[in-house]
């Protein structure tokens, strides 16, 4: 399988950045499209909204189902879930794209932030893959992809900000567990993740600055990656820490070139929990 025409796909999250790039690869194929996302209103620092990325969906070729929701309410997220069934008649694919990220060392963590954290990339997490569930495991080729790192338990990643790397490994652990826990009924768990910065929201604001933008990759990359890891069969693919760059060479895409924010060579800088430099 090569394409995901017809498949419908949950994803929290993915009004902005990776997850929008993920459902425009998705929708070129003819794809539908659930965006649970809480941004309803155009946000004075945040680029887009659930009702911008359904725009965008439908004018790439998919269709789009509009879901204001917040993934910390468990009620909100079976209510998304139930909508997606009504209106496409089942779900295929599960992605757990929402996150929150605060890069602060123990003691200038507060408890709003941790809360925030695990609430969203913990607790959301296991709720949206709960709730959809029951769906994937009467379609036909089942997966739930998570935006979480290689879970390589190296010091180095854990001292500078224990709460958000504890966070982002729950993601994984969660797909780790999981990928054997229903490898029998055919359903995938794999996580995915930057060999590189990303241009998106999160590293403007939080990880590097504006300068940071120019040493990162476009989303496309991880929306690339992520369409190869999603038309694999889930009976063979699964319990796999992906990387984006080591996907696409799987995949036989070996010059990245055109996923570079700015044109050239050098100057891209390696994303947090992967340790070496990337191509």
């Amino acid at each position: 399988m090569s394409t995901l025409n017809g498949k419908t796909i949950f994803i929290s999250g993915g009004s902005r950045g990776i997850g929008l790039a993920i459902a425009l690869r998705a929708a070129r194929d003819g794809a539908n499209i659930a965006i649970a996302a809480k941004t309803s209103s155009p946000h004075p620092k945040l680029e887009g909204t659930i009702h911008t990325a359904a725009e965008a969906i439908e004018k790439a070729g998919g269709k789009a189902l509009p879901i204001l929701c917040d993934i910390r309410d468990e009620h909100q997220i079976s209510g998304a879930v139930a909508a997606t069934v009504e209106k496409f008649g089942g779900i295929d694919i599960c992605i757990n794209n929402a996150s929150a990220i605060n890069l602060s060392p123990t003691l200038e963590t507060d408890v709003k932030r941790y809360d925030l954290m695990m609430q969203i990339n913990v607790r959301g997490t296991f709720l949206v893959t709960q709730a959809c569930l029951p769906h994937l495991l009467q379609a036909s080729n089942p997966h739930v992809l998570s935006l979480g790192p290689p879970p390589l338990l190296a010091p180095q990643w854990f001292a500078p900000y224990p709460a958000y790397a504890l966070s982002k490994y729950a993601m994984s652990l969660y797909a780790m567990g999981m990928a054997e826990e229903f490898r029998a009924k055919g359903v995938a768990f794999n996580t995915l993740w930057p060999k590189t910065l990303i241009a998106t929201a999160a590293v403007r604001n939080v990880v590097a600055g504006e300068a940071g933008l120019a040493r990162s990759r476009t989303p496309e990359i991880m929306a690339d990656a992520a369409h190869w890891i999603l038309t694999r069969q889930s009976r063979e693919f699964t319990g796999q820490h992906c990387v984006d760059e080591q996907v696409l060479t799987s995949a036989g895409v070996f010059d990245l070139s055109s996923y570079r924010t700015v044109p050239g060579e050098g100057g891209l800088e390696t994303d947090l929990f992967v340790a070496d430099a990337p191509a």
